[in-house]
């Protein structure tokens, strides 16, 4: 594993949460346009009913819409290059059991034909893993591993 391999994983997050910030926009586009085809054609109570709900579902999606960029923002201050010896926040961790990024929540990744899982730095497998370097066991959910390496 090799730094080439952060960078990758840094771009595979990006990825995910370039398309996630994609989909929320064009909801919230076509939301605003089925704001703009409501008319009050309908009697009043049904109409006031419909564009709530409409609005509610534009607060919905613009709350996702801050949390994706908020992620975005997360990932541009994970150096590419750094070469870590402790497990903490940017960290490529490999151990026993699984591979672990630790970044943002993005989930499965596949780099390099392996498996790594990309995780917040307050998820609690970030929290077991660290500060621990290479050679350390860490006990997750009543099951212990090892430490392989740190990137």
């Amino acid at each position: 594993m090799s730094t080439s391999t952060k960078e990758q994983l840094i771009k595979a997050c990006e990825d995910y949460v370039e398309s996630k910030l994609h989909t929320v926009q064009n909801a919230i586009k076509d939301l605003e346009a089925a704001l703009k085809l409501e008319t009050k054609c309908s009697m009043g109570d049904k109409y006031e009913t419909g564009r709530a709900m409409l609005h509610l579902e534009f607060e919905k999606l613009a709350g996702q819409h801050q949390e994706f960029s908020k992620l975005r923002k997360t990932l541009r201050m994970i150096p590419g290059s750094r070469k870590d010896t402790a497990a903490g926040f940017g960290s490529v961790v490999k151990t026993s059991l699984a591979n672990y990024f630790i970044a943002i929540p993005a989930g499965e990744l596949t780099v390099e034909g392996e498996k790594y899982y990309a995780v917040g730095a307050g998820s609690p497998i970030a929290k077991a893993l660290n500060g621990k370097t290479e050679g350390n066991f860490v006990t997750f959910n009543g099951r212990e591993f090892q430490i392989k390496k740190v990137i």
